[in-house]
């Protein structure tokens, strides 16, 4: 069953999509083989919501967000935003569709330039794009500081003269500063303190509420990604497992892997605590996926179909859509 619906809803639809890495040997460098690293990936952002992308790391999260931002090619699908298949369009016409399409990054430090300003760093992009008259930015940079929860007069200083989170909520400013329609949020605490973490989730709700923003938030922390998810995908080995609400996985998650990934999350409360599912053997190489299910090597309930055939995504429950040959 498929899980694209009506197009004029979201904001972005992932449709298929692929991107192998080619692996070269020999004085040559004859190809002989590809690391999958996104392997089929299909799911859709609607208007003004947050998609939690979850899994562990070389899952693909990090190489779908930049297929979005077509910092890489895709190998083969479509990705499409407010319809425009952006996976076609010439690379001079990726200008103007970056401008709705912004990334706030993992480490808030390495992606600043140490060399310019925090008012420079907010001016390049409306330079850019020649939004505005020079007053104008000046005013636009003061104000997106007062709502990050930055003193304006910090705009003369340099990276290296903030912590953590407020280098963080400096590139929260950043990628508000063209009025993008999506931004992609790559690990954006997971370098910060708890303390910290919780004030710049909390920041990032209160502006997409004030600015009807829409997230694809990518994390490994499942405490995270509940917290600010409307819906979330899980993937694994370069494809999606399960795509449910944020309600659906949490209370009521049907994929062996979801089911393992939620058991090995800590909680504060003991009472709250679940069995531990401890997965065995390590993830498989993408050079060298597993045939059939790519989770197979290390599911606890995997079958000999799950061995030989590629499980679809299908929808189980309303809108709950899980790729396991358990519910076929």
């Amino acid at each position: 069953m498929s899980i694209l619906k009506q197009q004029d809803e979201y904001i972005l639809e992932v449709e298929d999509v692929k991107k192998y890495f080619p692996i070269k040997k020999g004085v040559f460098s004859k190809q002989v083989g590809s690391v999958k690293a996104v392997d089929g990936v299909s799911f859709q952002v609607r208007k003004g919501e947050t998609l939690g992308i979850v899994g562990e790391s070389g899952c693909g999260k990090s190489t779908m967000a930049r297929l979005i931002l077509r910092l890489l090619d895709v190998t083969d699908g479509r990705i499409k935003l407010e319809g425009k298949d952006v996976t076609t369009l010439p690379k001079q016409d990726m200008r103007a569709i970056r401008r709705n399409i912004q990334m706030v990054f993992q480490d808030p430090y390495a992606s600043l330039n140490p060399r310019w300003t925090v008012e420079r760093t907010l001016l390049e992009p409306m330079k850019v794009y020649d939004i505005g008259t020079k007053n104008e930015r000046r005013d636009k940079v003061s104000e997106l500081l007062n709502k990050v929860g930055l003193d304006p007069s910090y705009a003369k200083r340099h990276p290296h003269e903030f912590s953590g989170g407020q280098r963080q909520r400096i590139g929260i400013a950043r990628a508000l500063v063209l009025n993008p329609k999506l931004i992609i949020a790559d690990e954006p605490v997971s370098a910060l303190d708890i303390s910290v973490q919780a004030q710049v989730i909390n920041l990032m709700q209160d502006l997409q509420d004030q600015y009807n923003l829409t997230y694809m938030f990518i994390t490994h922390d499942l405490s995270v990604c509940e917290h600010i998810s409307d819906r979330v995908a899980v993937m694994y080995l370069g494809k999606v497992v399960e795509l449910a609400s944020k309600d659906q996985l949490f209370s009521n998650p049907l994929h062996p892997y979801t089911l393992a990934l939620i058991s090995a999350a800590p909680e504060v409360n003991d009472a709250q605590k679940k069995e531990r599912i401890v997965l065995k053997g390590d993830v498989p190489s993408p050079a060298n996926p597993p045939k059939g299910c790519a989770f197979h090597t290390r599911c606890p309930s995997c079958m000999e179909i799950c061995k030989v055939e590629t499980p679809v995504l299908n929808e189980i429950e309303s809108g709950q859509y899980v790729a396991c040959h358990l519910y076929e």
